[in-house]
């Protein structure tokens, strides 16, 4: 990364029309959200005084912006909005604030944005179970609405309306992933089993066409590998996603391909000894097209248009507020870095099981009552 970069992630809110981050002027933090038009521009929410490192802010569909403080071990939460003309980070008096209360426990972090753009929801894990909290987008304050037995982490909506969240369920040392219906009770079930003993978790999944992108070490060592929801084949672990040299992380899906998940286009982060790169890829492929990310890009953020279109944030000290929109390769022809992609794509170890296992309430996306 350059010298004049400034290094810091982003979140995108639901429809992918606002995003938000914390970025600093000199020594002080402050939160950031960035409107994503046809020309993006950001705009300070500084408060009164500067926020810490650790912060964790998260934009919502209407433009206001969560965050999340810990101030002497209490999670707190407010929403930030803009009321006036920006006066430069240091002043704060741009910003409004709205409190929303606070929840007291050891650790506790943000889910990815609800499908609704209104609602977030927040991860607590204890020493037996984990609390998972409604902490905007209810009507009194934050409010516990599940505990799911053992250590879970991750997070993803299986859904559009926002019910299903699926979570990664560590217990008795091994990790499966499990789905949390949120308006029963928080009642659980399995998703992914791949092999009896396996760590098998959900990376990453689009809800409206049903692909999901999985890490398993079923076949003895890490692999990512993709399924649909509801599909009874199992799940694929492609040759050109094995890659020794290399740390793929999945983090962007192609929405809105509903009759055809296995067209959706993926956006992987490539981390290894030359630095971070950027691969796209989709399931029908054999190859991963490798990109080089924009100066400053905000490493791990990113989000595709339903036209198959990339955009990636950045920030330099030129501009500090940047989005580059890459296409996928329209062709094959295009110049192409394979990863790993000598002879044929490879199938699921013979251990493997239909995503979603029977017992899942999950069949062709739809809930069964």
């Amino acid at each position: 990364m350059g010298a004049d970069t400034i290094p810091a992630g982003c979140t995108f809110a639901a429809d992918g029309s606002y995003a938000a981050r914390l970025t600093r002027e000199g020594p002080s933090w402050y939160p950031e959200r960035w409107t994503l038009g046809p020309e993006p521009y950001a705009v300070a929410l500084a408060g009164n005084q500067p926020e810490e490192p650790g912060t964790e802010v998260l934009p919502l569909a209407d433009g206001q912006v969560l965050i999340h403080r810990t101030p002497a071990g209490l999670h707190t939460f407010s929403l930030l909005y803009p009321t006036g003309p920006a006066t430069g980070p240091a002043t704060g008096r741009q910003t409004g604030e709205r409190p929303l209360g606070s929840v007291e426990c050891d650790a506790l972090s943000l889910l990815p944005p609800a499908p609704d753009g209104a609602t977030v929801y927040a991860l607590a894990p204890g020493g037996a179970a984990t609390a998972v909290w409604r902490v905007a987008g209810g009507g009194f304050g934050p409010e516990q609405v599940a505990e799911v037995p053992g250590f879970c982490a991750g997070g993803a909506w299986l859904d559009t309306p926002g019910r299903l969240l699926a979570l990664d369920q560590e217990r008795d040392g091994v990790t499966k992933t499990v789905v949390v219906d949120l308006e029963r009770g928080g009642e659980t079930t399995p998703l992914l089993q791949i092999a009896e003993h396996s760590n098998d978790r959900l990376l990453l999944a689009d809800p409206e066409s049903g692909l999901l992108l999985v890490r398993s070490d079923a076949a003895g060592e890490d692999r990512i590998g993709w399924g649909v929801l509801g599909s009874m084949l199992p799940v694929r672990f492609p040759r050109c996603l094995r890659a020794p040299d290399l740390l793929l992380t999945p983090f962007a899906v192609q929405p809105g391909q509903l009759l055809t998940p296995e067209a959706c286009a993926v956006a992987l982060r490539m981390d290894g000894p030359g630095g971070t790169g950027i691969g796209l890829w989709r399931p029908t492929s054999r190859h991963v097209v490798g990109l080089t990310p924009p100066e400053g890009w905000l490493a791990g953020a990113g989000r595709w248009t339903r036209a198959g279109v990339l955009r990636l944030p950045y920030a330099t000290r030129n501009v500090p507020c940047g989005v580059a929109d890459v296409p996928f390769p329209a062709s094959a022809s295009e110049p192409v870095e394979d990863v790993a992609a000598d002879g044929p794509e490879a199938e699921s170890p013979p251990a493997a099981r239909p995503v979603p296992l029977r017992e899942a309430p999950l069949t062709g996306r739809a809930v069964v009552g």
